[in-house]
């Protein structure tokens, strides 16, 4: 069960706030609801929640507002759940902080496992400077990787690029952000630059590169690493 776990959910639809709190609830989880931004965003700084489930239609502010707002202090994870569906929303959200996406209407099975993957990548990261995904592992503290036991011989750009993906497992993370965040801001635009820095990284982490598990494509917004 999850009785310590406390999840904030930001939405003004009444019925979507109903349906979440029988959902999550019969998994455990202790549910707080704020209907406007303003209440979520003093909900979020009092209560301290372990996982927020953000809506981006608000009436008083915009989510995408929200988000920014949450990311200056709130570390925790941040799951949208919205109606729009475009590319442009969802790139938008992943780059200013959101964990994940999910849209409107949505499967309670799929929330459910999306939230408990955040709190187990959340977990993982405050317990641990070394990351095991199955043979391979990621000493973050001596910037080394090793893949069933050997060490890897990687660019210290390959390993930041490893390091970043690793650390926020299970996260869609857009070609923007990588870029900015390896690179800076000068290079947000060089998507074909950071697809062949992937290329090699598979190559030296994937046991087949050509179907990676590790390093996954999300197509036309980024990657995501998987355990």
């Amino acid at each position: 069960m999850n009785e310590n776990e406390t999840i904030l959910v930001i939405d003004d639809e009444l019925q979507i706030r109903r349906l979440l709190e029988i959902t999550l609830s019969a998994s455990g989880y202790k549910i707080v609801q704020s209907a406007t931004g303003k209440e979520g965003l003093v909900d979020a700084a009092t209560l301290h929640p372990s996982v927020i489930i953000l809506d981006l239609g608000l009436p008083d502010i915009d989510g995408h507002e929200i988000l920014k707002k949450l990311r200056e202090w709130y570390t925790k994870p941040v799951i949208v759940l919205s109606v729009r569906d475009s590319e442009k929303d969802i790139v938008s959200a992943l780059d200013n902080g959101a964990n994940d996406y999910l849209t409107k209407p949505f499967r309670s099975g799929e929330l459910l496992a999306r939230i408990r993957a955040a709190l187990r990548s959340a977990t993982e990261k405050s317990e641990s400077s070394i990351l095991v995904f199955d043979s391979l592992s990621i000493d973050l503290q001596n910037h080394t990787a090793r893949k069933n036991d050997e060490i890897l011989k990687l660019t210290s750009t390959e390993f930041m690029l490893l390091s970043l993906l690793a650390k926020n497992q299970g996260r869609v993370l857009t070609h923007q952000y990588i870029l900015k965040e390896i690179w800076g801001y000068g290079y947000t635009e060089q998507t074909q630059y950071l697809r062949v820095f992937v290329a090699q990284l598979r190559k030296k982490i994937e046991d087949n590169p050509s179907k990676p598990k590790l390093l996954i494509t999300v197509s036309g917004i980024g990657y995501r690493f998987e355990s």
